[in-house]
């Protein structure tokens, strides 16, 4: 299974500690998703191997809801590949950990949903990096262009 696209905000910047994140692609507490155009996606699935997962997300006051988030992964390696949401359908935000091409290193790091930590995670805090408990106010597609990192 192979999968490609276009990305106008390639840099791995954003880990993302939240429990639906980190136990569905974070290795080390947390996943990156990088930002990609939904048109451009080629996806070559020969033994038409690709799933979707839909979270369920608990409620601070218990509830359960259903993510309408589709998390698309290998069922023949369980690698987590990208994820996609019906609220923004021209969007799709491949992991970084599925990426085999060469990524650009970020000049910084943004690290959020810290508040979904587990304790045994000891955020690698840079001195130019963000944190915030929940989500930042700054899109990947406004991060990327505030830095002169966005591409065409």
């Amino acid at each position: 299974m192979h999968f490609g696209m276009h990305s106008h905000t390639p840099q791995p910047y954003q880990r993302c500690y939240c429990t639906i994140c980190r136990k569905t692609a974070g290795g080390g507490g947390y996943a990156i998703n990088l930002g990609a155009l939904t048109k451009g996606m080629h996806v070559e699935d020969p033994h038409k191997a690709i799933r979707v997962f839909h979270a369920e997300i608990m409620q601070e006051d218990g509830a359960c809801e259903r993510s309408t988030a589709e998390r698309n992964f290998c069922s023949r390696c369980a690698t987590a590949l990208w994820l996609f949401s019906p609220e923004w359908p021209e969007l799709i935000h491949p992991f970084a950990s599925a990426i085999d091409s060469d990524l650009p290193v970020p000049p910084s790091s943004v690290h959020l949903m810290l508040k979904y930590k587990p304790s045994w995670v000891v955020p690698q805090v840079g001195p130019k990096d963000q944190t915030f408990d929940l989500y930042p106010e700054q899109s990947i597609d406004d991060w990327h262009r505030s830095r002169g990192l966005w591409l065409k």
